[in-house]
């Protein structure tokens, strides 16, 4: 008995000793998402770190795959018992173990080592699963009627939002009006014994709805995402849990629409491009507990029929007829005699390719805010918020009464719905079954809007018994659900109010791709990727998203190099509108940066030859390194109508571009170890300096091109000018802001080069000053417009659109100037990083967090009596410099003890020193 005690205790101080806090592992990510269900045979695991205790960081780890969670359960990691591995990384670890079996799920588990070398205790379980190869896949693809049948247009060169209405409706009559059209199609199939799991494999174009005996499997909207069909076609993997399946009859119900698979509709498009009618590819693997399994997938046996969306695009809107719809069409015991056999069709060009970015799903839901009756039962309601999405509406009435739902972001002066900027005609129709409430959203059609506008109707009280009564209203804000990564706030109202304005237009426009805007375009511009890289990858979370932007850019290439400004490119625009090396340079800049904030060359990997043969095709329309064409800084301020960059020299623009892709080729080839091309492009990225210098610069002047605010800060940050030039270069920068009353004149382009070359270089007070009103141009300008979201031009009378992100690029300066955090491009992914912010003006605080790779980032000042008091938090794993803007005698305290080294390991501080 005393023995057992004996043991009991010690087995209690063993326990202590693992667990009381010293480190455990945490957030489990598989190729950086949390139990993905389709990765490729050798993925990466990581782990983050915590721990109560200060400087903590990791020595060592050991980790367990196991083929079934009962086996890791005890331990036994027999696909992978990595041993204990002496290693600090706690990121991207290669997995090492037996080989791994396509459509099949893993389990894993890691303990640590701190560095006093003391264990933790296990962490939770996490899972992955392979994805399919390609050949398991063998996609049938089905539908209502063939590519051949369909008469649809091919080729990407119609423009149609310049045709007018007689050109625009011969292509649409040419083509054959179920090629257009959303179907619903249905499988039954049986299950007869007990399920150990079932996994489906589905790809709708355009897009698709998946039911399982009438239940909604997943939540997203607009699934897949878009891509460039020719080249990629995503596919999403479900697991269905087992009370999802019943014993006996399931019937699977997939409703199809158009998307940017097919655009050609009536009302408005911006352009048509169709790579078929929509079409399913389906797999459903069904594994069994007595170990047999059953394939169910999209073959001649399902059926078709037209569904109540009588008509949808991604540009026009939607319609639908209550009156059309089949109670139960996707559950058992529908009688499905009258619905036709599909068709096979001919697959898209693309490879099948699993989707790893998140999906988009509803994000918020808005109650509406103000409503005005402009005439008996005409009604429009102001939401409180511009967003990109669609209403949800509950209407009750007479069967056949329609209900006609317009949106827009603006009014017109008469108080009516405005889409003269955004694109137009766009709306909803609603025809009522006439069965108590009717609750109906659209599934296929987004808009941005944040004004709702119906007529002839009656609003909550039944007034005239003729006309439907509309019971509720609501806008659901659609985006990607990749997740917020970041937070500021500030003791200034306007840099509060811009950070939401840009944040609200980044997420409307969070779409499959970053669109330049939720309505009359919807494309992926590509250069306000990287113009606003910091500022997205500060407030998201884009591990997994990034990667499928390099996939589409990669796909967008031509063989000649070329790299167009729209990717996916579903409208060839022509000239500098598709060759833009501000926008093409995209695909050079993307892979580094991606690599500076998450730690990661994978990227940097994978798109080194995209990224290769793009600076190479720049070469081919240089002279003497000199590159001329493009829309340079597009949108500059001044008083010429906004475009094409009028203050400063297109060459200039395009050939620093070039130097810059050069120079980041050169950094990848020596990071990659590519020793053929390190001297290469080491040459060529000095060359075009000097070419630069020598066609730009005036030594008697000490400017660049026209001396404009763009011309002189783009040689600056991009470290092109002369090192004994700089300080005067700098000072006609600063001359040339003060001559414009502080204000600046730069454009989408020119912002970030200019807010960063004032921060970079001693200037953060310009840049204060520069922003901190409520003139044009400037952020505050549209604050005073009441608007919800940034839009296209400062000032935002002109211009189309009321929720584009492109001039977003202060985010940057938010997180890393005045917040102070600022990675280490030494030790990427913020392994370490500094935190010296900027106490400007009269602003009295700062307080800002970003969720890292490693954990938790936090940087929060305030000024107080005389003092500045600095609290920051450090991940575990990781260390941070502080630099405070205090002179160097200063006394400053940590968490309560008068130090001189701010170098920190992890943990939370309190940083105090007077000022």
């Amino acid at each position: 008995m005393k023995n057992l005690k004996n043991i009991l205790f010690l087995f209690c101080l063993l326990t202590t000793f693992i667990s009381n806090g010293q480190i455990a592992a945490e957030h489990l990510t598989c190729e950086m998402t949390e139990n993905p269900l389709a990765v490729q045979k050798q993925p990466r695991l990581s782990w983050q770190l915590v721990s109560k205790e200060f400087n903590t960081s990791q020595i060592g780890y050991q980790i367990l795959v196991a083929s079934s969670e009962e086996k890791l359960k005890n331990d036994d990691g027999n696909m992978w018992n990595s041993g204990r591995v002496n290693s600090s990384k706690n990121l991207h670890i290669l997995y090492g173990g037996s080989p791994l079996k396509p459509e099949t799920k893993y389990f894993w588990k890691v303990k640590v080592w701190n560095q006093k070398g003391k264990i933790s205790k296990w962490s939770k379980t996490a899972s992955f699963r392979i994805a399919p190869d390609e050949s398991d896949l063998n996609p049938i693809w089905i539908g209502a009627i063939t590519k051949a049948d369909s008469y649809l247009p091919e080729g990407r060169s119609y423009h149609s939002a310049t045709y007018n209405r007689e050109k625009k409706q011969a292509i649409i009559n040419a083509s054959d009006s179920l090629s257009r059209r959303s179907i619903m199609l249905r499988k039954s199939f049986t299950i007869s014994k007990e399920i150990k799991e079932a996994v489906v494999y589905i790809s709708g174009l355009g897009h698709y709805e998946l039911t399982l005996n009438g239940k909604k499997i997943g939540n997203s909207e607009f699934a897949p995402l878009w891509t460039d069909y020719d080249k990629t076609v995503n596919y999403n993997t479900y697991e269905l849990s087992a009370d999802e399946l019943q014993n006996g009859e399931n019937v699977i119900g997939v409703l199809l629409g158009n998307g940017m698979y097919n655009t050609l509709a009536e009302r408005y498009t911006k352009f048509f491009v169709s790579f078929g009618p929509p079409t399913l590819f389906f797999k459903m693997k069904v594994v069994y507990k007595d170990g047999s399994e059953e394939i169910i997938k999209s073959d001649q046996s399902w059926k078709y029929s037209k569904s109540p969306i009588t008509y949808n695009s991604i540009f026009g809107g939607e319609d639908y007829n209550a009156n059309l719809e089949q109670k139960r069409w996707n559950s058992k015991g529908f009688n499905d005699s009258n619905w036709k056999s599909i068709v096979v069709q001919e697959a898209p060009k693309g490879v099948l390719r699993a989707q790893t970015a998140p999906p988009i799903t509803i994000q918020k839901r808005y109650d509406v805010k103000e409503v005005k009756e402009l005439k008996p039962n005409f009604y429009v309601f102001n939401m409180g918020q511009n967003l990109s999405g669609f209403p949800t509406i509950k209407v009750k009435g007479k069967k056949g009464q329609t209900v006609r739902v317009w949106v827009g972001e603006g009014l017109n002066e008469d108080g009516t719905i405005g889409q003269g900027r955004s694109g137009k005609p766009y709306y909803y129709d609603y025809t009522l079954k006439g069965d108590r409430v009717e609750e109906w959203q659209p599934k296929f059609s987004y808009y941005g809007f944040q004004y709702v506008q119906i007529e002839n109707i009656n609003y909550k009280k039944k007034k005239d018994k003729n006309l439907p009564t509309l019971v509720d209203l609501k806008s659901n804000f659609i985006y990607n659900s990749a997740g917020e990564a970041g937070t500021f706030e500030s003791s200034n109202t306007i840099f509060n109010k811009t950070h939401e304005l840009i944040n609200n237009s980044i997420k409307s426009n969070f779409q499959s791709v970053f669109t330049d805007c939720p309505q009359r375009e919807k494309l992926g511009w590509l250069e306000e990727i990287h113009l606003n890289g910091p500022g997205l990858m500060f407030n998201y979370n884009l591990e997994s998203y990034i990667p499928a932007t390099m996939q589409n850019i990669a796909d967008g290439q031509r063989e000649n190099g070329l790299i167009p400004t729209i990717v996916p490119e579903y409208v060839v625009f022509g000239g500098d509108f598709t060759d833009s090396p501000e926008w093409g340079v995209t695909g050079v800049i993307l892979p580094w940066m991606y690599y500076e904030y998450y730690g990661d060359a994978s990227l940097l990997e994978k798109y080194y030859p995209v990224m290769k043969k793009y600076v190479d095709y720049l070469g081919t329309k240089a002279t003497n390194h000199i590159v001329s064409h493009g829309l340079g800084d597009w949108y500059d301020y001044g008083t010429h109508a906004a475009g094409y960059s009028k203050n400063s020299p297109i060459a200039l623009s395009a050939t620093s571009h070039y130097f810059y892709g050069a120079s980041l080729v050169a950094k990848a080839a020596k990071l990659l170890n590519k020793t053929e091309d390190i001297q290469k492009y080491e040459t060529l990225t000095a060359d075009i300096k000097t070419a630069f210098n020598k066609e730009f610069f005036n030594p008697q002047t000490k400017s660049y091109g026209t001396n404009s605010q763009f011309s002189n800060a783009v040689p600056v940050y991009m470290d092109i000018v002369e090192p004994q030039y700089k300080a005067a270069v700098m000072q006609n920068l600063l001359a040339d802001i003060k001559a414009k009353g502080d204000r600046l004149t730069t454009g989408d382009v020119g912002n970030r080069y200019l807010f960063q070359a004032l921060a970079q270089n001693g200037e953060n007070e310009t840049m204060y000053k520069m922003n901190n009103h409520y003139d044009a141009p400037g952020y505050g300008f549209q604050i005073k417009f009441g608007l919800t979201t940034l839009t296209e031009q400062w000032d935002p009378r002109k211009g189309n659109s009321w929720n584009h992100f492109m001039m977003g690029q202060i985010e940057e300066w938010f997180y890393q100037s005045l917040a102070g955090i600022v990675p280490d491009n030494k030790k990427p992914g913020f392994k370490h990083f500094f935190i010296q912010p900027e106490v400007l003006g009269d602003m009295t605080f700062v307080k800002a967090t970003y969720k890292s790779i490693y954990g938790d980032i936090a940087s929060a000042w305030e000024k107080k009596e005389g003092k500045l008091i600095l609290k920051v938090e450090i991940p575990v794993n990781t260390s941070a410099t502080i630099k405070l803007p205090v002179p160097k005698n200063t006394e400053i305290k940590i968490n309560g003890k008068i130090a001189r080294n701010l170098e920190l390991g992890s943990g939370k501080y309190t940083i105090e020193c007077e000022i």
